[in-house]
């Protein structure tokens, strides 16, 4: 197959895991909502942003579309697959049980340990997958390299589940970067099952955005958050491995910044950091005069900045040049969150 007509046949399979996965989790979300408003009514608590019952689960529809939209694409894919499919195999399987996990947690919540524990496996799980000769900072020794990355694993998982507070909050972060990642995947990142899970991933979303755009209808809840914070983390994961590190750091900066600032500053306030709260930058924002729409605009602009410094970071390759793309993406994360805390004048 010519290289024109390689990427076109590619093209064509992407655009069918798209629709795939959002009619899949669009059809699902219709199917599953009378349930969840029965058995699965998340209340408004001290995290909660909502001040209404509104039933929660919706991520059951989303990683369950995703999951079924990638399969698929590696089926229509298999002539261009690598020998051996192992590591998207056991991303599914651990993806699986952070959503049964999330599941029983929506409905009835589990100790901070029984949820760290099974976090840690799930990550383990997939880490153990990756080749030996998989490096991201070759001066480290492997085993300790793979020890920081469960940590991390587990660590991204958690910010993922805690900034899922929001209306579109989680859609705001995953629809740019996914589309970022897609972008980046023709231009180096080639490893086609990490794109198709990008792109059954982004068609997911797009389907259960509707269902909770302001005043939403459905929330993702827990099945939903912790595995997409796995499948997310792994695309990143995915980018640095291919020597993109500046790349996999800047899409998810916000986030990371959001969260890790917030942990930070609870823990020196002496604050138990398992429990419920309110203190994130974007929550602060909503109660000093920003409506709900004004922090997902502002969130999914800053997510796009971010997604244009890593496609430069990836397209013009220049170890100088990463340092100045970090920073200006630091400079724009850094404007939001100061916003946030200022609030609305």
């Amino acid at each position: 197959m010519g290289e024109f007509a390689e990427s076109t046949a590619l093209w064509a399979v992407f655009g069918a895991v798209l629709v795939i996965a959002w009619a899949g989790s669009a059809g699902l979300i219709v199917a599953l909502r009378p349930l969840l408003v029965r058995y699965a009514l998340a209340r408004p608590n001290a995290r909660s942003s909502h001040t209404a019952p509104t039933p929660q689960g919706g991520g059951i529809a989303v990683v369950a579309a995703t999951l079924v939209a990638s399969w698929i694409g590696v089926a229509l894919t298999a002539s261009l697959m690598p020998v051996g499919l192992n590591r998207l195999t056991v991303l599914s399987i651990a993806t699986v049980l952070l959503a049964l996990i999330g599941a029983v947690d929506d409905i009835r919540t589990l100790g901070p340990l029984p949820r760290l524990l099974m976090h840690i496996l799930a990550v383990a799980m997939v880490i153990a997958t990756l080749p030996a000769d998989f490096h991201i900072v070759p001066l480290l020794p492997v085993a300790v390299e793979r020890a920081l990355l469960i940590l991390g694993g587990v660590y991204f998982i958690n910010i993922v589940n805690f900034m899922d507070g929001l209306d579109l909050m989680t859609v705001a972060e995953v629809v740019p970067i996914t589309c970022g990642f897609i972008v980046l995947g023709f231009n180096g990142v080639d490893w086609l099952p990490a794109m198709l899970v990008a792109v059954a991933l982004l068609g997911a979303m797009l389907g259960f955005a509707p269902f909770n755009r302001p005043v939403a209808k459905l929330f993702l809840g827990d099945v939903g958050s912790l595995p997409i914070g796995l499948l997310f983390g792994w695309l990143m994961l995915m980018l640095a491995g291919q020597g993109y590190v500046a790349a996999a750091f800047l899409l998810p900066l916000y986030y990371l910044a959001d969260a890790t600032i917030t942990l930070v500053r609870r823990i020196a306030h002496g604050e138990r950091i398992w429990e419920a709260h309110r203190s994130h930058f974007y929550q602060i924002a909503t109660k000093r005069g920003f409506t709900v729409p004004d922090v997902i605009v502002r969130v999914f602009l800053v997510n796009c900045a971010l997604v244009a410094l890593a496609v430069i970071s990836v397209v013009e390759p220049d170890p100088l040049a990463d340092l100045p793309l970090v920073v200006l993406g630091a400079a724009f994360v850094g404007w939001l969150l100061v916003t946030f805390a200022r609030g609305k004048r």
